[in-house]
């Protein structure tokens, strides 16, 4: 396998550090994207006010731009080092603006300046007179910093020798927009740059499979200069927190969500204060919830709010995971300490690990992974199941203070889960554990091979744990008595597909009860028609808070701050 095994440091486990001290010197960038200067200066402003160090000009965002008078009033305008970029703009508007800005007085200014000329494809525009002018001419004005492409890098080189200030700084970048390279190739590349009299290397890649971010960090971590080494998209998020364990020197973060200038940014508010990136050090335990479907989940907001409330040294970001084996084959080091797992990996979960507990053997599915510190060993829980049952056990009596009989309220009622996956099984379990009669429903939508699999898997749960299988097509004119339990633990109606159920509503009218894993929205289309329909409803939420208990108990040995994960949660709902 190309991917390198990625350690960060040895060591325990969860620690307590020091709050509030900075832990890393990792400059976090704003891209400033607006239609006119006076915007751009008033979000220069926004951005120091949100905790940014330097800023990022993109000039294409502008509707119309005079070189000679916005250039200088944004200059003067930023209270911010300030990085002066024009990508994706067209050749003939780098021409005309290129020979504008040589029309320009010559002037030193007190902040950093960046200026660099791509198109969208990553390709340098412009002539070689241009570009080498007004690159000149960025440096004469006093810039800090020129961010310069690495095909252009040895001519403008060439073009200031004997000419550059002592603090001027050449960054020589890279940008794939399709893949990353091998650990090998990406050196390199690197050493190609650094040939190129780079004083600070910078290469972006694309991430594939998150496993990709792991050869990134390898070169990071090596490099003898200043560096930034940044992965696109989705499954690269973790290069733009974690670049600071191994020594990055620079991340992106931006000013409102969506609005980014390259795929997988941050907000500086997340960076700074979901994720607590000032306080990550290379000491910094990394933990994370594994999945294909995880950017809904608030699981980061409760645990990296819960760790710094109590000091402990860790980090919880989403991870979005293809191949779990691979995963974990990849960050195999204790530093990445602990993970939840979520759709589709609870069952594959199973094969990755060293240790499993009784009850997560016997549910059949992982929801919840500790990697032991003294031996590396992956240790396996479910903690899905008891918070669930529990909750549906308190909607059934009236609420979580009614008092309890002898048996659960559950003995004997007809339990419907819709949903043979992890979560399925761990509720289908729960059930059988209070004595419910359980009927296992499995989607069965798409080809005919499918519909048999999942029908299949329906199945082998009911035998499994001594219930009966039916397809969810049959769901709806399934109700042989009255006051049933419904149980979806599918994907059914998450966002942003909140328009979905996995019943119509007429069935429902069959149902006592009816409980919905899903808690993004809060207040499912499912658990709506339900309360329509005169059942009493459990929101997933309680399921999530539940489990997050006992997995926080897991991870960090401390007791779970159950006040501020409910404070948390409220105030994200």
């Amino acid at each position: 396998m190309d991917s390198p095994n990625i350690a960060i440091v040895s060591g325990g486990g969860l620690q307590v550090g020091s709050q509030g001290m900075i832990r890393n010197s990792t400059i976090v960038c704003a891209p400033i994207m607006a239609e006119s200067v006076d915007k751009m200066v008033i979000e220069i402003g926004r951005a120091k006010d949100s905790g940014a160090e330097l800023v990022e000009i993109r000039l294409e965002s502008l509707k119309v731009f005079d070189p000679h008078q916005d250039l200088q009033t944004l200059i003067k305008g930023s209270t911010l080092p300030t990085l002066l970029t024009s990508s994706y703009i067209s050749v003939s508007w780098h021409q005309s603006l290129y020979r504008d800005l040589l029309e320009l007085p010559l002037r030193k200014s007190q902040h950093g300046l960046l200026y660099t000329f791509l198109d969208q494809h990553g390709r340098v525009v412009g002539t070689k007179n241009t570009r080498q002018d007004a690159l000149r001419l960025t440096m004469e004005f006093g810039a800090d910093y020129i961010d310069v492409e690495l095909q252009v890098a040895r001519e403008f080189n060439d073009c200031i020798e004997g000419k550059k200030p002592e603090k001027f700084k050449v960054i020589v970048s890279s940008h794939n927009y399709q893949s990353t390279l091998s650990v090998e190739d990406l050196g390199n590349l690197v050493e190609q740059i650094q040939a190129a009299r780079a004083n600070i290397v910078k290469f972006s890649t694309t991430a594939l499979d998150i496993t990709d971010v792991a050869r990134v960090f390898q070169i990071i971590e090596h490099s003898q200069v200043p560096i930034i080494g940044l992965v696109m998209g989705e499954r690269g998020l973790i290069s733009r927190i974690i670049c600071t364990n191994f020594g990055g020197c620079l991340t992106f973060g931006t000013l409102e969500s969506g609005i980014v200038s390259a795929p997988g940014q941050h907000t500086i508010n997340d960076l700074l204060h979901l994720y607590n990136f000032r306080q990550i050090g290379s000491d910094t335990k990394v933990l994370g919830i594994i999945g294909k479907l995880v950017g809904h989940s608030k699981s980061p907001l409760l645990y990296n709010e819960a760790f710094k409330s109590v000091g402990l040294n860790g980090v919880f970001l989403h991870l979005l995971v293809d191949d779990i084996a691979n995963f974990f084959q990849t960050y195999s080091s204790t530093d990445f300490a602990g993970f939840s797992v979520t759709i589709p990996h609870k069952e594959a979960a199973l094969n990755c690990c060293d240790k499993i507990d009784p009850v997560a053997n016997s549910i059949g599915a992982v929801n919840c992974i500790i990697r032991r510190q003294i031996d590396g060993k992956l240790l396996r829980f479910n903690t899905d199941y008891v918070p669930a049952i529990s909750a549906i056990e308190d909607g059934l009596q009236g609420s979580p203070t009614a008092s309890r009989t002898s048996s659960s309220p559950l003995a004997g009622k007809l339990f419907v889960v819709i949903g043979a996956g992890g979560a399925g099984k761990a509720l289908a379990y729960g059930a059988k554990e209070k004595v419910a009669r359980v009927v296992i429903a499995n989607r069965t939508y798409g080809s005919v091979l499918f519909m048999l699999a999942d029908f299949d898997r329906a199945r082998e749960l009911a035998n499994t744990i001594g219930g009966d299988a039916l397809s969810l097509a049959d769901l709806d004119n399934f109700h042989p008595e009255d006051g049933m339990i419904l149980a979806n633990t599918t994907s059914v109606g998450m966002h942003p597909k909140v328009d979905e159920t996995p019943i119509s509503k007429h069935a429902l009218r069959s149902y006592s009860l009816v409980f919905d894993a899903v808690y993004t929205p809060k207040i499912t289309r499912l658990l709506r028609e339900a309360e329509e329909s005169g059942a009493t409803i459990v929101t997933g939420l309680e399921m999530f808070i539940g489990q997050a208990y006992g997995q926080f108990e897991k991870f960090t040995g401390l007791p779970a701050p159950k006040e501020l994960f409910r404070k948390v949660m409220a105030s994200h709902s």
